[in-house]
């Protein structure tokens, strides 16, 4: 299964040489000359997220990439906030996907660690979180919107902003391929799963695609998926769509795809490890899957609206050090870090109220794909989701490239309601969560 990727032992080697930056912070790269300061004080971060187990995908890569991160801009002398400089070190969790873990990983990180920002995952593990929040007044981010209501004051998610950017991958499917009228879908039945779902129905209907079945939802826990797709594709879909399904459920349903004959369209929140599924098929079998995360080599991520800095380099050196593990969140906490930092140098302050004060104060922020807006109130009802454009990614002769970026907002103004509609059917409204 794909977890054993993240449970053996992780190289720490000392990356030389980069000429990499972080985004918006005028940080200089180790082939320059240095800075004549070094750090006067160390500001320390949580990454309270999966590290191990079936959802480590999600998480590990991404504490990764923050290495990289840190080692960057600590290389060029550290940050500037406040008439102070400052080292950036990151304290790992592994929550296992765990509320309860979770919720023993946060008051760890506060209480001993002294941390001033928490990135996470969320999902099932922001439920164990939400209390400590609430008492500390942690500043804590997370991948899944879904997580946020009225009463999160203190949960940003300034990175992706999922599900809903499932809908721009239908979108421009709808626009290329029209010949494609029948979809069915499958997802595990959990937070990830389930918003998920309501969004891509939402999208299909609005495209105008026929379900021909409902949703199968399956228990986390399944290992044979034979069965799930023989049910999936009974009817002849033109379209298999896999949800946000974790990689260790996307490539066995793939694999047995290919084995029982599927011919038709296959769309996919996320494709971590492409790379291992066309071995086990085929490229012709893979060609036009369409996902929503791209590598970071690719020359779209290059355009002048791109604020991820040296996005080619930093896939270079991660790739370097974690051959093989590159996958849809190792630059997002990253992303998210070059938000952070810039908001504590805009507000003197690494205390995590002012960060995010001045993070949202404009109502805007540099999103990694381009200047994007705090939104989310009608959705979510909090404005705290950093919403704009999102590329839809697709697999052509084996390597995944984008395709086009498509903006959420646009999608949201036609069909806002529609997926409000499917949110509420599925439970998955801010106000339906208990």
């Amino acid at each position: 299964m794909i977890a054993k990727f993240f449970q053996k032992g992780v190289s720490r080697r000392k990356f030389l040489g980069t000429t990499a930056s972080a985004a918006g912070l005028g940080l200089v790269g180790s082939t320059l000359p240095k800075r004549a300061f070094a750090a006067d004080k160390t500001v320390k971060v949580g990454f309270l997220a999966p590290l191990t187990g079936p959802v480590a995908a999600w998480g590990k890569p991404g504490l990764d990439g923050c290495e990289i991160w840190a080692e960057w801009v600590n290389d060029a002398g550290g940050l500037e906030i406040g008439g102070e400089t400052y080292a950036v070190e990151f304290v790992g969790y592994d929550n296992e996907y765990d509320p309860a873990k979770a919720r023993a990983g946060a008051t760890k990180l506060i209480r001993e660690d002294g941390v001033k920002f928490i990135m996470m995952l969320g999902g099932d593990t922001w439920a164990g979180v939400e209390r400590v929040a609430d008492q500390t007044g942690m500043l804590f981010s997370t991948l899944l919107p879904s997580d946020l209501g009225p009463e999160t004051t203190t949960l940003i998610a300034p990175a992706e902003v999922h599900p809903v950017y499932n809908v721009t991958g239908v979108e421009w499917m709808a626009e290329q391929h029209p010949d494609l009228k029948t979809a069915v879908i499958c997802a595990q039945d959990d937070a990830l799963g389930l918003p998920s779902v309501a969004t891509y129905l939402a999208a299909f209907e609005a495209a105008g695609i026929e379900m021909q079945q409902e949703p199968l939802l399956f228990d986390p826990a399944t290992t044979d998926f034979a069965p799930v797709v023989t049910k999936l594709i009974s009817d002849n879909p033109d379209i298999v769509c896999l949800d946000t399904c974790y990689a260790d459920y996307v490539h066995p349903i793939v694999e047995q795809l290919f084995q029982q004959g599927y011919e038709g369209q296959i769309i996919s929140c996320t494709a971590d490890f492409y790379d291992q599924m066309v071995e086990k098929t085929s490229k012709e079998f893979m060609e036009g899957f369409i996902f929503q995360f791209p590598d970071f080599d690719d020359p779209e991520l290059n355009k002048d609206f791109i604020n991820f800095k040296d996005p080619n380099k930093f896939f270079e050196v991660y790739n370097e050090r974690h051959p093989g593990e590159w996958g849809a969140v190792s630059w997002e906490y990253a992303s998210i870090m070059d938000l952070w930092a810039a908001a504590a140098q805009k507000a003197g302050s690494v205390e995590p109220d002012a960060v995010l004060e001045a993070m949202t104060a404009d109502g805007s922020g540099k999103h990694a794909f381009g200047d994007a807006d705090w939104w989310g109130e009608d959705l979510f009802g909090i404005d705290h989701a950093l919403v704009g454009n999102w590329p839809v990614v697709r697999i052509e002769d084996g390597k995944a490239r984008i395709m086009a970026y498509k903006s959420i907002p646009e999608w949201y103004d036609k069909h806002g309601e529609l997926l409000k509609k499917h949110m509420a059917d599925f439970g998955q409204m801010w106000n339906q969560r208990g």
